[in-house]
């Protein structure tokens, strides 16, 4: 592995971190494409969409440990949200990065443009504004949640994702979750998916351990500088920049398999 496809790597996993920590994502749907399709643009290597997904499942786990270190006194942290979500997305996403040794390539692509084409639909539902809402009298429907978080958690692990890009759209328009609230624990649940999605991309061997030492460094430097930025941010400048990227992606992945 040369430099420049060092630098390559960093770069994106730099950007995708900064931003995910910023909106409260694993940065999977900013980095899958980039590291699909960026290497062999610039002519400085290739990952297949394989070693991407595993990479990707490793940099969303130190991603979002960034992310939530950096929201640990914030106040937005739901502990409520973060147990019911978190223990059946685990479930979910470990089930997932086993099965996903049995598909193909193409299946990847496609099982990800479609997640990003609904997610990308959620996001631009009119929502209401419930940011004044106090973590202490937040209500959800505890059942849907779970359900919502193990289903999320399967495909996520399909991926190597920790699922963030459709877990924020549906806390957002499905379970009416305030946005700040929503961003930050949103990492923290895409934290423990990123357990179950790594753990079984290690166990299928589908883990390119140098890209993926070269993404987790970049990702322990930006998220927390981008967490820090997004809770100095306007709330619907957040849900606009995290819509604005997922339609992207979705075009992108879209374009390439049509």
């Amino acid at each position: 592995m040369d430099l420049t496809f060092i630098i390559t790597l960093f770069l994106i996993g730099f950007i995708g971190s900064f931003i995910s920590g910023m909106v409260g994502i694993g940065g999977s749907v900013i980095n899958y494409p980039m590291l699909l399709y960026i290497p062999p643009l610039v002519g400085v290597g290739a990952l297949t969409a394989h070693q991407v997904s595993g990479a990707g499942a490793v940099q969303v786990f130190f991603a979002t440990i960034g992310g939530v270190w950096a929201y640990r006194k914030s106040g937005f942290l739901n502990k409520s949200l973060i147990l019911y979500m978190g223990s059946n997305i685990l479930i979910g996403s470990m089930l997932g990065s086993y099965s996903s040794h049995y598909m193909s390539e193409q299946g990847l692509n496609v099982v990800y443009g479609a997640l990003a084409l609904i997610a990308v639909i959620m996001m631009f539902i009119p929502k209401k504004n419930l940011d004044e809402i106090e973590e202490g009298e937040l209500q959800f429907n505890k059942g849907l949640a779970s359900i919502l978080s193990l289903l999320i958690g399967a495909v996520a692990g399909v991926l190597g994702a920790g699922g963030a890009f459709i877990l924020v759209p549906v806390m957002l328009v499905v379970l009416k979750i305030p946005t700040r609230i929503t961003i930050a624990t949103s990492l923290a649940v895409t934290f423990i998916s990123s357990i179950g999605s790594t753990v079984g991309k290690l166990i299928m061997h589908q883990v390119p351990f140098i890209p993926a030492l070269i993404l987790v460094a970049a990702s322990l430097i930006a998220s927390p500088i981008g967490a820090k930025v997004g809770q100095k941010m306007n709330t619907k400048v957040l849900q606009w920049i995290l819509a604005g990227l997922i339609l992207a992606t979705a075009v992108k992945i879209w374009w390439g398999l049509l």
